[in-house]
């Protein structure tokens, strides 16, 4: 339902947000979630099971809440970013932007022509209420989108100037496990090849103007990251919060010997 995207505020404004994957698609955890008081979720159709009708669900659960919706779409895809945006997100995540003509192309699927080349069911989709707020979606939901696109490889890394310079991107994030991989080793967050990358990545992001966002990597959490210039950290899952709430219950609670 079309809405003041409240995260891309307060991010504009200089304040910084916790996220949270949604990997579960249950509706459910979505609600637990969002009334927990986060700003903001992923919902992850890049990894996660969930699909377009999934991912309606997971923002009606969230409706009671403030709780911007963010979904990550599977690709840079035209027809993918045009369907997830139909669907009423606050905020679009496009994964492995590598180079500034995808970057542009990442963009120019968000917007409406002139600017793009998204095509239009503003009469009936959910994000205009159902065409309801058809025309007020029409004229303003090009500034209410909170677009990312993700930095995920060495050759995203060596474009990230020209990449930072395109206009119509507000936050590059970027992705250390997939950046690992390029730079030599999946989750090898030693190599010195990956350390310079993302170091080098998070400092022309920073200088660039445009937010910056990420995810933790061992021996660096959300606090750190935040302190160093980060804007947005997606700091767990759902997935992850179960998981690790039942291992340590088993281990508090389970029989001894």
């Amino acid at each position: 339902m079309f809405r003041e995207n409240a995260l891309k505020k307060k991010l504009l404004a200089g304040e910084p947000s916790v996220s949270c994957w949604l990997h579960l698609a249950s509706p459910i955890a979505a609600e637990i979630i969002a009334l927990a008081g986060y700003d903001s979720v992923v919902i992850d159709l890049e990894h996660g099971p969930v699909d377009y009708l999934g991912a309606t669900n997971l923002m009606q659960a969230m409706g009671s809440a403030k709780t911007s919706p963010i979904i990550r779409v599977p690709w840079n895809d035209p027809v993918e970013i045009k369907r997830a945006l139909d669907t009423g997100t606050e905020g679009i995540m496009i994964p492995s932007v590598d180079t500034p003509q995808a970057a542009r192309d990442a963009v120019a699927a968000c917007h409406y022509p002139p600017r793009g080349i998204r095509g239009a069911a503003h009469i009936l989709n959910r994000a205009s209420s159902y065409g309801l707020e058809s025309q007020r979606y029409l004229n303003e939901a090009g500034c209410e989108l909170l677009v990312i696109c993700q930095v995920e490889s060495l050759e995203a890394v060596a474009n990230i100037e020209q990449i930072a310079g395109i206009v119509g991107i507000d936050m590059l994030f970027v992705g250390p496990v997939d950046l690992s991989g390029s730079a030599g080793g999946v989750a090898d967050f030693s190599n010195p090849a990956f350390v310079e990358a993302r170091a080098r990545a998070e400092a022309v992001i920073r200088g660039s103007g445009k937010l910056l966002g990420g995810i933790p990597i061992p021996g660096d959490p959300p606090r750190e990251m935040f302190a160093r210039g980060y804007d947005f950290v997606v700091a767990s899952s759902d997935v992850l919060m179960l998981r690790d709430a039942a291992l340590d219950n088993l281990v508090k609670n389970g029989p001894v010997g």
